[in-house]
């Protein structure tokens, strides 16, 4: 998603491109594409000229929108999600930690959109410490 973002306006991207530059299996990413798609986080363009493009601005597009849609609901400890799960989950001390750090986590990651992790693409690759 971030290669994409890195790539907006420039037409649709391919998944062998994205693959390359991102050293990531084409095969993997064929895999993450159906989810993104109905999640109408990216389209799809067929043809010779074909690729993925973002559906929606950057600044619309948290990390938690795409850890959501490729991982599935996020729990650091299943009686968070489930309480059901453990039959100790109403009277646990510990249950409520994990639920909140759990919280966190989740607004942590609302923080970030694609539009701020371009800025910090930019600001570290001005410094000559990554590139995409």
């Amino acid at each position: 998603m971030l290669d994409l973002a890195l790539h907006v306006g420039k037409g649709p991207i391919s998944l062998k491109d994205i693959s390359k530059r991102q050293e990531i299996s084409e095969k993997y990413l064929w895999h993450l594409i159906p989810p993104l798609k109905n999640a109408g986080l990216i389209t799809a363009t067929r043809g010779s000229h074909g690729g993925y493009v973002l559906a929606k601005p950057l600044q619309q597009i948290s990390l938690k929108d795409i850890v959501s849609v490729l991982e599935g609901p996020m729990c650091l400890v299943e009686c968070t999600q489930d309480p059901v799960s453990c039959k100790r989950s109403p009277d646990c001390i510990t249950r409520d930690v994990w639920a909140e750090a759990t919280d966190k986590f989740m607004e942590t990651l609302a923080s970030f959109t694609l539009e701020s992790m371009i800025k910090r693409h930019s600001s570290k690759f001005k410094t000559g410490l990554y590139n995409i």
